[in-house]
């Protein structure tokens, strides 16, 4: 790689980095290319994302930003995991490192908050932004399922009330 691909890499990382709201790094201990793979689809999938790159770059990639406590953990094979919502990455790392003791997180920052590897993993217990959508909109929803139920009782009785009638003329 040489200096122009190099610039061109710290910018682009800079540039992704100074959006997102989580960054997290981890050891990559000899995780092999499947597993990777498997660990940078989860990531997609839950709308997060994950890189390798050398550790000096990536400092430097860093330097401007928010994240800029996060240089004290790029030491040997990192990788650093983003998202948008604060939750996602950290989530996907966290269940990926109990599954697969080649991966160890090593730390965070969350909109300038720098944490350690116990503060990543409290955050990925957390629910995510979806999730937390899902909730209001459920909970929005349930007053007024509850009130269009009470509505509806009573002309419902009513309809049985006059079907039971009519059997008894019927039968008369």
């Amino acid at each position: 790689m040489n200096r122009e691909e190099k610039q061109e890499l710290v910018s682009s990382l800079h540039a992704t980095l100074a959006e997102q709201s989580f960054v997290g790094v981890t050891h990559n201990l000899g995780l092999t290319v499947s597993q990777m793979q498997d660990l940078r689809k989860r990531m997609r999938e839950a709308g997060a994302s994950f890189k390798v790159s050398k550790n000096r770059l990536t400092r430097l990639a860093l330097a401007g930003t928010k994240f800029e406590g996060l240089a004290d953990f790029l030491n040997g094979p990192t990788g650093i995991a983003f998202s948008k919502d604060p939750v996602a990455a950290a989530k996907v790392c966290s269940k990926f490192a109990k599954e697969n003791d080649k991966l160890v997180i090593l730390g965070g920052v969350l909109d300038g908050e720098v944490m350690d590897a116990t503060g990543v993993k409290a955050l990925a217990t957390l629910p995510s932004l979806d999730e937390l959508r899902g909730k209001i909109v459920g909970l929005l929803q349930a007053p007024a399922t509850k009130v269009a139920g009470v509505l509806a009782a009573p002309a419902g009785q009513l309809a049985r009330v006059f079907a039971a009638r009519a059997k008894q003329g019927e039968a008369a």
